[in-house]
């Protein structure tokens, strides 16, 4: 089913920078269409932490609230995902996994990110609940709990002394992290940080909760919580079939854009963790809001030059 109607704007991505796109532009009187498959990646976590005014907020609640408050001013919602895209003249057509075809006259992509996480057993089991990785997001729920680092890249000491900050109790398995320099451990000993070497064999849990991390040995080791540090690589199958390629940093893949959210990409937008793979909810949420200010100007000027040649054509 092809449909008719060219929407000022479609936002792939309905999570926090999506509809917060989708509330700016539809207050602007743009008609604009979300188009999201409901697989939040903080799905697992019990709240939404940092957020001012909805501390621990779960996180399918704040997407309820979102939708309504976008809905209310207009915006269109889509339970769907996107298959394809292509240019359809100066616009685009979006064909979704459900077999419609909507098209539009610009893209904005929340699409977010995908973590890459280490190959150990047990670890995507406990993910976002009792194996963690941003001390901002999960920090205070694990404060003063004996915290496991698993070492698998030069990030993993930024994690040692972030979270040494919440708790006494941390150690460091070295995994198959770098080799550690003198200044490492030299800090490691300055904070006290227990050091274990050897790889991981395994993530023990135990009715759900976290009991021990494994060696390849056979050692385990009594842990509460684990941090890793996956790879963030952002879901960018609509840039790159557009044409765009990703730029890389040591956290992983992005979609590189200015301050407001343009693009390489002409009238293509991104917002949220697809282009700053650190932006926790809030940061994620105003990066949305003014993405979908800066699409809004972009399309009135538009708009302005149009009626300037069609008056001077008259």
């Amino acid at each position: 089913m092809t449909e008719n109607t060219l929407h000022d704007v479609a936002i792939v991505g309905g999570g926090a920078a999506g509809l917060s796109a989708a509330v700016t532009l539809a207050r602007s009187l743009r008609d604009v269409v979300v188009i999201d498959a409901g697989e939040p990646r903080n799905a697992p976590a019990e709240g939404v932490h940092n957020l001012l005014g909805r501390e621990s907020i779960a996180p399918f609640e704040l997407v309820a609230l979102g939708r309504a408050e976008a809905e209310g001013y207009g915006a269109r919602m889509l339970s769907d995902s996107v298959d394809a895209v292509r240019r359809d003249g100066e616009n685009f057509a979006l064909t979704l996994a459900g077999g419609a075809e909507l098209r539009a006259r610009r893209i904005l992509m929340a699409t977010g990110l995908h973590d890459e996480l280490p190959d150990v057993p047990g670890i995507a089991e406990l993910w976002g609940t009792h194996v963690l990785h941003c001390p901002y997001c999960h920090g205070w729920e694990v404060k003063g709990q004996r915290i496991g680092v698993l070492g698998t890249s030069p990030m993993s000491m930024h994690q040692v002394i972030l979270f040494r900050q919440l708790s006494e109790h941390i150690t460091l398995f070295t995994h198959t992290m770098p080799e550690l320099s003198g200044d490492d451990w030299d800090t490691l000993a300055a904070l006290d940080v227990e050091v274990v070497s050897g790889r991981v064999r395994e993530v023990r849990a135990e009715n759900g909760e976290l009991a021990a991390v494994v060696l390849d040995d056979g050692h385990e080791f009594a842990i509460e919580a684990l941090t890793v540090a996956p790879r963030f690589v952002a879901r960018s199958d609509v840039y790159e079939q557009l044409g765009g390629t990703l730029s890389d940093n040591p956290m992983g893949s992005f979609v590189e854009s200015d301050f407001a959210g343009k693009t390489a990409v002409d009238g293509v937008w991104a917002a949220g963790n697809v282009s700053d793979l650190g932006a926790a909810v809030a940061a994620s949420a105003a990066q949305g809001s003014m993405a979908g200010g800066a699409i809004n100007a972009d399309l009135a000027f538009s708009d302005a030059q149009a009626a300037v040649a069609a008056r001077k054509a008259a």
